[in-house]
């Protein structure tokens, strides 16, 4: 063998190890907690004043879906990053919100993440059988990530591992009825960059596959309502990850084989070219940033894009305006359309597409502490496909803290339509979990003491 191609079979051998699921474990039981509660996390930034923080129990946007709702038992699903009454260390819970009863049950703890670090936060998938998947990310390349699935079919009470001491970042599983698992990820190869898995059961996966790697990249990934393509976009970061900037977009309709763009036209991946073909909108030239936000589908299946374009990373009004915009495929091009503005680029919300209505439930308002991740919820509408909107209420009001993540059920059920946490945006506090219906007709909070193994949400506000 030569030197090179001893090297090359090190170099194969050690990345097999760090993504092949590993040994499958004993199943156990897991236990349950007395309430929901969320955790609190900060990246420092200048001044005394984070870059973000807050209660990021649902962080971050390139992890998901973090709740789905099965129609076979009429319960949403759900995942978080909790934590214990007396410590702020990340917990990986799981539980459900029954449509039928209006009740929760305690929430399960999966594992003890052994971090405060809310990037370590899982992700859900539910099989063709029902079996519950979670996705156990880790901040970094270092294999400390795990696969668990459920022992019975929608049920919380026992997992086994699938896959321990393995390499998963920001990943996003979507589980493609007729093919199997498809796992969107970071890697980290030579920098950030985009990557996908494939698997028929779950157990067995392909080797990663990059699909852009230019100077490191997020991205945010969805299928589309019929279950046949998955579409993804994606940034890139030309200095670091505080210049991600311009707005990308692949999709793939046979399970990964191939990747084109939105007009259809094959890509030859890894892109490794800022300037190509998948590229939506070129900001990098204006000296804005991009923060992507949400992918979704129309009513024709054409994708439609949320993003938020500043002009700094730090907080602060000098680095506005923070604009969210659409970006839909139509006649052939991307049509770009304001939403609303926001005071700091970590702001997250969801938008919901129906034939003559779109939704963007988001924090776009300051709430109690201007500047700072999260502010109050807002439930922004439109009729003509984005061209304009309506601030049609504002969900949270008079609230102590900011109210960040908010997040939406994959095959979301109108009774628990999106879910979010709240948190102090400058220091360390405590974090509760929410929820809201279709209508925005009240918010209710997730109980955070359970005297029982059953309790109703409490109603809030509205």
């Amino acid at each position: 063998m030569t030197p090179r191609a001893a090297i090359t079979s090190i170099v194969l051998i050690t990345l097999l190890l760090l993504i092949a699921p590993a040994r499958a474990g004993e199943p156990f039981t897991l236990a349950k907690d007395t309430g929901y509660r969320g955790i609190w996390y900060q990246i420092p930034g200048k001044d005394g004043v984070p870059k973000y923080a807050g209660g990021f129990a649902t962080y971050p946007q390139q992890i998901r879906p973090l709740a789905i709702y099965a129609r076979a038992v009429n319960k949403t699903f759900f995942v978080y990053g909790g934590r214990p009454k007396d410590e702020n260390k990340l917990l990986h819970m799981v539980s459900y919100f029954d449509h039928a009863t209006g009740e929760v049950p305690r929430p399960r703890i999966l594992l003890d993440k052994q971090t405060k670090d809310a990037h370590d936060n899982p992700a859900l998938a539910i099989d063709a059988d029902g079996y519950l998947w979670i996705f156990s990310n880790t901040h970094g390349p270092e294999p400390r990530s795990s696969i668990h699935r459920s022992t019975k079919p929608y049920s919380i009470d026992a997992f086994e591992p699938v896959a321990e001491k393995i390499s998963l970042s920001y990943c996003q599983p979507w589980f493609i009825p007729g093919s199997g698992f498809m796992l969107i990820q970071n890697r980290y190869a030579d920098g950030r960059a985009v990557a996908f898995q494939t698997s028929v059961d779950g157990r067995v996966w392909t080797e990663p596959k990059l699909l852009a790697q230019f100077k490191g990249h997020y991205q945010v990934s969805a299928p589309s309502p019929d279950g046949k393509r998955i579409g993804m976009m994606f940034n890139y970061h030309p200095r670091g990850l505080d210049t991600r900037t311009n707005l990308y977009y692949l999709e793939t309709s046979d399970f990964g084989r191939t990747w084109t763009n939105a007009k259809g036209d094959a890509q030859t991946v890894p892109l490794k070219d800022v300037a190509n073909a998948a590229l939506v909108d070129e900001r990098e030239s204006k000296g804005e940033l991009v923060y992507l936000k949400d992918v979704q589908f129309d009513a024709k299946g054409r994708p439609i894009l949320v993003y938020l374009t500043s002009r700094g990373h730090l907080s602060g009004e000098q680095f506005g305006p923070h604009v969210w915009h659409t970006a839909q495929w139509t006649d052939g091009a991307w049509r770009i359309r304001d939403i609303a503005k926001s005071d700091h680029n970590y702001d997250f919300g969801q938008l919901y597409v129906e034939p003559k209505l779109w939704t963007l439930i988001a924090p776009t308002d300051s709430g109690p502490q201007p500047y700072v991740t999260g502010g109050d919820i807002v439930m922004w509408t439109s009729t003509d496909e984005g061209a304009t909107w309506t601030k049609l209420k504002t969900l949270t009001h008079d609230s102590p803290r900011p109210h960040t993540y908010v997040r939406q059920p994959l095959n979301a059920n109108p009774q628990f339509y999106a879910f979010w946490a709240d948190g102090d945006g400058l220091r360390q506090s405590e974090s509760h979990l929410y929820f809201t219906d279709k209508d925005g007709s009240a918010v209710w909070k997730l109980p955070d003491e359970m005297a029982g193994e059953f309790a109703k949400p409490e109603r809030r506000q509205n």
